[in-house]
Parts: C-alpha cells; sequence; structure tokens
C-alpha cells in the first residue's frame, strides 16, 4: 500500500488519541503496574498528543488515521498504526520519516524505548535495523509526574 506522510492537523487529535489509547491498551496494558494503566487515560493520551503537536507525523486521510510517529530530541517516542495498516508498510514509512527528522536535527543516533514483553514490535525494530542496548529505568511522561518503568531501549546508527 502507498502511503503518504503528513503533518497532523489539531481536527484530528481526537482520532490520534483514540488510535493511541487502543495500541497502548493492547501493547502495553496486560504488562505494566496496573498504577500505569490507571492513569494511561483516553484524555491523557489527547493532552499529550497536544503538548507534542508539532512532532506529530501521519499517514491515513485526516478523518481515518491509520498510524502515527513523534520524534523527541533523538527519540522515536512514540509510533502507533491501527490493526488495520498493521503488515501494510504503514510502520516502516512513519519510523523512516522520523529517523530522517532526526538525524536533520543533528543526531547520528536514535534511540526508543519499548516494552521487553512486546515481542512484535521488538521483532519489527530489528528488522528495520534496531539494535538492542539492554534494559533501563525510563521516566515516561505523564500528566502530573514521571513514572518509573523498566524498558528494552533500543538504537539506530543514523
Amino acid at each position: 500500500m502507498q502511503y503518504t506522510i503528513r503533518k497532523a492537523t489539531r481536527s484530528e487529535l481526537p482520532a490520534l488519541a483514540r488510535l493511541w489509547y487502543d495500541g497502548w491498551q493492547v501493547a502495553h496494558a496486560a504488562d505494566v503496574p496496573a498504577s500505569l494503566t490507571a492513569i494511561r487515560t483516553l484524555e491523557s493520551f489527547a493532552i499529550r498528543l497536544s503538548d507534542y503537536f508539532d512532532d506529530i507525523r501521519v499517514v491515513g486521510a485526516p478523518s481515518t488515521p491509520l498510524g502515527f510517529c513523534i520524534t523527541k530530541g533523538p527519540e522515536i517516542y512514540q509510533l502507533y498504526v491501527t490493526p488495520k495498516a498493521q503488515g501494510t508498510g504503514a510502520a516502516t514509512i512513519l519510523i523512516t520519516d522520523g529517523l530522517e527528522r532526526i538525524r536533520t536535527a543533528g543526531h547520528s543516533t536514535a534511540k526508543l524505548d519499548v516494552n521487553a514483553k512486546n515481542t512484535r514490535a521488538i521483532a519489527f525494530y530489528e528488522k528495520v535495523g534496531w539494535q538492542k542496548k539492554g534494559m533501563e529505568t525510563i521516566m515516561l511522561d505523564t500528566l502530573t509526574k514521571p513514572y518509573p518503568l523498566p524498558c528494552l531501549v533500543m538504537t539506530k546508527k543514523l
């Protein structure tokens, strides 16, 4: 399938928040502490999307986005695609664009954090050239204070 990367629009933030919330539930909710799941509400995803609005790139129609990627400094901060878009090349296009944005910003290595039990995501990242660096306690963004969570850190030379 052919995808075009574009900047997110403010009007699609609710749809992107739903995509992120639903994807997070599938990829993380069963494998993280209940205290983290409790604060990962649809509203929290919507607010965080708004905070990173300028760093979001999307594939799919504005009325029905199929995936998005947020970069944060040298990091692929968030990457989610709908179940419908999984296996279609959407994630590869989004992460490639994210890496180019990181490279253009002057970074020589990109990083990302992934749930160590999310074997599907890890396999995808390895397939597109990422290397496992090791487990680290990451301070996750929340609406109040950072939340410490052990994650697998992966890197990629640019």
